[in-house]
């Protein structure tokens, strides 16, 4: 899965971004410089107010809707695809690692296989709080470059254990923190270069995890087959390598606009910017979000639905390869799931555009129904072809989820704290998606079959998505306390204003009539 990067990368407060709007009422000036300064004080002076406010009453830069902007968005699928292609395509290396690591000898080892997967992905949401911060501090290009590096450092050095226990530290920590720090910047720097286009580039960014599910799977099924898992993790390294790369188009945009604005040349303006660049947010945590009653049981329903969501990822390729006893079509289910979660982000992103304020997480309530009853009838399915049917219904409601979670957060806390209304929600679901997939694991290992976890994989959405029913009911019970509460305000403030008019008027009468006498 991968979340839709439209409203966090138009509203994400970079600062990157942060200095290019005019500078709020009753900014103080930079402390120093006074009218009694020397000429280059204030001139140094008058450069600063441009540097970081721009003119009284600009309108911020729009950004150039292309030219540079289309590499970047080539980059972000790339992005995109690298890393959760590689996650969702994850049950081809379960199996690779069962086979590699595996022993007779032990009966735990789904469950300590599954924990590998499942870690790696729980991590890459845990981390997006965090990264949101570095993002702020330190830009886009600088977090996405560092964050390739760690993850290509992570998954070498998983090609060469002996077990699978290190797994845990090198593909479950180091190579998912690095992907997360290479993530999240992706989702930042679209709104830097786009605005009118942002719907058509976020699209094709999103498809980018969706062809790399449907083509990376037969891709790793051929290499662990030819070559074997730790060889398979080597060539991955390339991936890695062209996301280093990719990191590196991220180019600021901020810099050069304000050179073509202002046309300021100099080293007092460039050191200037960077210590504009590199000053810490205001507010790093924003946990305030967590008083809007509607957000938090979002935040609530979202992780309680997810707690079997990543299941089938993880453990289909190997639940096929049991009960169909069909090695050559066994990674077909995950390109069914992955084909038509790009058709369903499509669908229902265009969809969402004409369902009215909070109702849109109904949308996300049907879309946890029908995953939950698709994951309880995946033990149903006597033949292959019906499992491929489940699959695709599955991967379109998944595409449903995932394409109206922005526009979601951006109904219920507003433009100015989306971005980390989302970093939040993201954190809060790699718990349930973390541990998830091990305890299907468990299951399997001790009841011999995958039956009771997929059943029990399909309750949690049911109940996620009931919580969610409340979310209108309570958004709408607030919007008429607080409408109740703005017009009374207002009613108190007109009765004011007609009383300090007649006192006004009054007065004047008194006065006229005082110097008639």
């Amino acid at each position: 899965m991968v979340p839709s990067p439209a409203t966090p990368a138009a509203t994400q407060g970079t600062s990157e971004t942060e200095s290019l709007g005019p500078a709020p009422m009753g900014a103080a000036s930079p402390p120093g410089l006074g009218p009694s300064d020397v000429p280059e004080a204030a001139a140094e002076k008058v450069e600063v107010e441009v540097e970081l406010a721009g003119p009284a009453g600009a309108d911020p830069p729009q950004p150039p809707e292309g030219g540079w902007g289309w590499l970047v968005m080539l980059a972000a699928m790339w992005c995109n695809g690298s890393v959760f292609g590689v996650q969702n395509a994850c049950g081809v290396l379960f199996v690779a690692m069962l086979k590699t690591f595996g022993s007779k000898d032990d009966d735990q080892m789904v469950f300590k296989t599954a924990w590998v997967s499942s870690l790696s992905m729980g991590m890459i949401f845990f981390c997006c709080p965090i990264v949101s911060v570095f993002t702020d501090i330190f830009g886009c290009r600088k977090t996405a470059v560092v964050g390739a590096a760690v993850g290509f450092i992570g998954l070498m050095s998983s090609s060469f254990v002996s077990s699978i226990e290190p797994l845990y530290l090198t593909y479950g920590i180091i190579f998912a923190c690095g992907c997360s720090f290479a993530y999240q910047p992706s989702l930042v720097i679209l709104g830097h270069y786009f605005k009118k286009r942002l719907g058509l580039v976020n699209g094709i960014v999103t498809a980018g995890s969706s062809i790399f599910t449907v083509l990376l799977p037969f891709l790793l099924r051929f290499l662990t087959d030819n070559v074997g898992l730790l060889h398979t993790l080597r060539v991955l390294c390339i991936f890695m390598f062209v996301l280093f790369l990719a990191g590196f188009t991220y180019r600021p945009l901020a810099s050069s606009v304000r050179d073509k604005e202002s046309g300021i040349k100099g080293g007092n303006r460039v050191s200037l910017f960077s210590r504009r660049k590199f000053s810490p947010p205001k507010k790093i945590f924003n946990f305030a979000i967590f008083k809007v009653t509607a957000y938090a049981v979002w935040a609530v329903g979202i992780p309680v639905a997810l707690f079997g969501y990543f299941v089938p990822y993880v453990h289909l390729v190997k639940y096929v390869n049991e009960r169909f006893q069909d090695k050559s079509n066994e990674e077909v289910v995950l390109t069914c799931i992955g084909i038509t979660s790009g058709v369903g982000r499509l669908l229902f992103g265009r969809i969402a555009d004409y369902v009215p304020g909070v109702k849109k997480v109904y949308l996300q309530v049907i879309s946890f129904f029908f995953i939950g009853v698709m994951s309880m009838m995946i033990p149903l399915c006597s033949v292959f072809g019906a499992l491929i049917a489940v699959c695709l219904i599955m991967g379109l409601f998944d595409g449903c989820f995932i394409s109206i979670m922005a526009p979601i957060a951006f109904e219920l806390v507003g433009a100015q704290d989306v971005s980390q209304a989302i970093g939040f929600l993201l954190g809060l679901m790699s718990l349930p998606m973390t541990v998830g997939p091990p305890i299907a694991g468990l299951l399997r290992d001790r009841l011999g079959s995958y039956n009771v976890a997929f059943y029990l994989a399909g309750i949690p959405p049911l109940i996620g998505g009931a919580i969610l029913c409340f979310i209108p009911w309570i958004h709408n019970k607030k919007q008429r306390e607080i409408n109740k509460t703005t017009g009374g305000e207002k009613t108190e403030k007109m009765l004011e204003n007609q009383n300090s008019l007649l006192t006004s008027s009054s007065g004047i009468f008194k006065k006229e009539s005082d110097s008639v006498i």
